[in-house]
């Protein structure tokens, strides 16, 4: 299956608090999104693994995507070489995106940024035709998505453009929710953590609102790209 776009986070739920209004917008478009989960999240303060699956399959549904994947790396310590990488190069190539989404290039997870350049480095690598891989016994072919973008996480980075997403903020949260192990719940007995509490959880509606406000809309995502935006002319700019 080609989609449109695959996005690709080092935990199961970075892709939904990251980017899943601009993907629902995009689903909406008519395009065809896939994620792909490098770790099942199995270091987690709150719940299991075998939870986390069951909240991915949930969202995975609520988002409407085409597929999701999870590569089973080890959460905390997989490293950015050679194996690892090409595991994301059979990934890309086998759904051959136009457009990447990937984790944040800093932030207060040591696997956001780690996640972030490999997959970077992987999408350059996919498109070696020298660089041969197999997927189910069959020769892939070198395919290099267009664009890399990187979703915003926990830090404040500052984004190079903004998606607006107004209009899909209830099902977001809808879709962040489905992790209900992970975030805030007054009656869980489970250890805090800095995503369970109240403070983080309301932090998604107004850090949304915030971006909207600074384009004058009423919801945005933002993202840093790797290389300049191009446009064909001054009106394609809003």
């Amino acid at each position: 299956m080609k989609l449109d776009i695959l996005a690709f986070g080092a935990h199961p739920d970075d892709v939904e608090l990251g980017c899943s209004g601009t993907i629902l917008k995009e689903i909406s478009l008519g395009k065809k999104v896939g994620i792909v989960d490098l770790t099942r999240g199995e270091l987690g303060t709150r719940g299991s693994a075998e939870i986390r699956d069951q909240e991915t399959e949930a969202a995975a549904k609520i988002l409407g995507i085409s597929i999701r994947e999870n590569l089973a790396m080890r959460d905390g310590f997989f490293v950015n070489d050679e194996k690892h990488q090409k595991e994301i190069i059979k990934m890309i190539r086998k759904y051959q995106p136009e457009i990447v989404l990937c984790n944040a290039i800093d932030d207060r997870h040591i696997d956001h940024a780690k996640g972030s350049k490999l997959v970077s480095d992987a999408c350059f690598l996919s498109g070696l035709m020298k660089i041969e891989t197999d997927y189910n016994g069959e020769r892939q072919n070198a395919w290099r998505p267009k664009v890399v973008y990187h979703y915003i996480q926990w830090k404040n980075v500052e984004p190079d453009f903004v998606v607006d997403i107004t209009g899909f903020t209830e099902k977001k949260i809808e879709c962040i929710l489905a992790y209900k192990s992970q975030f805030y719940d007054p009656n869980s007995n489970e250890p805090e953590s800095p995503i369970s509490s109240k403070n983080f959880f309301e932090s998604l509606n107004y850090r949304s609102r915030d971006l909207g406000r600074l384009v004058g809309v009423d919801h945005a995502e933002g993202f840093t790209v790797e290389r300049y935006l191009a446009v064909n002319s001054l009106g394609d700019l809003k």
